[in-house]
């Protein structure tokens, strides 16, 4: 007989008053403060203007947020947020989306790069994508607090049973567990990892960030591409995503990772 993992971990760390800390937040945060001081490092390590680096932390947060927010929004529901607007500011309540997160960022370093930097967007991109495997593998570290995100059953031994009435367990009522299933937060997680891990080293050790967009175009393909396929194993997040060949997250995936292979495509053909 198997022996499942019975997640029962609680999304809240602490409260304070009526405010609570919970560990979605808190791996946001503590994987935006560990980039900006990688991104600190190479700012010192190609010699930069370091009032650029303050700049491209607020144009980063600001265009991963609302774009996240926006791309959930717009993406997976949104008949319900046009009809109700004042819903789409909720953040606090949950609903951030990665693709929209990107578009954001994209959105964000154009207008860095013009008013800020005046270099190009993949100057920016090859510094900003270095950190961000790590912020991202926080976040779906936070999604497993959160008991969400999570693939289909399976009868596995690393199988995990999360808290499917979340909410009401929360308010003293017994946990309703879903069957043993894919804990894709933590595939993903690995994956983000290791992408992390590679453009560090392309970064620091081959300083690849000098043929312009190759460590984006990798970062992109590794990110994207290992998304589209675990995917598969994933719930969909919305009921129009059954019967669909791919769903949502696979589709707005393949844009990025042809984006990435053309990066690396332009990086190898570009002479230094």
């Amino acid at each position: 007989m198997l022996n499942y993992i019975t997640w029962t971990v609680d999304p809240t760390i602490f409260s304070i008053g009526s405010r609570e800390i919970r560990w979605y937040g808190l791996m946001f945060a503590v994987g935006f403060s560990i980039g900006y001081m990688i991104v600190a490092r190479m700012w010192k390590k190609e010699n930069l203007n370091p009032a650029w680096i303050d700049s491209l932390l607020i144009y980063t947060v600001v265009g991963t947020v609302v774009g996240a927010r926006l791309g959930h929004c717009l993406f997976y529901n949104p008949g319900y947020y046009l009809a109700n607007p004042i819903e789409i500011l909720k953040v606090w309540e949950g609903g951030l989306a990665s693709h929209g997160g990107t578009l954001g960022i994209i959105i964000a370093i154009y207008f860095y790069s013009k008013r800020v930097s005046h270099k190009s967007m993949l100057w920016a991109f090859d510094k900003l994508v270095v950190p961000t495997g790590l912020v991202t593998a926080m976040i779906r570290f936070g999604n497993l607090m959160n008991h969400e995100i999570y693939g289909h059953p399976r009868d596995l031994a690393w199988g995990f049973r999360f808290i499917e009435n979340l909410h009401a367990w929360r308010m003293g009522a017994e946990p309703v567990f879903s069957p043993p299933s894919h804990p894709t937060q933590i595939y993903e997680a690995l994956v983000y990892l290791l992408t992390f891990i590679l453009c560090m080293w392309l970064y620091f050790k081959k300083e690849a960030y000098k043929k312009e967009g190759l460590i984006f175009g990798i970062f992109m393909i590794c990110i994207f591409g290992s998304r589209f396929f675990i995917e598969f194993l994933k719930n969909n997040q919305e009921a129009f995503e059954e019967g669909m060949t791919f769903n949502m997250g696979q589709w707005l995936s393949i844009p990025f990772v042809i984006l990435g292979v053309w990066c690396i495509w332009r990086a190898l053909k570009k002479k230094n």
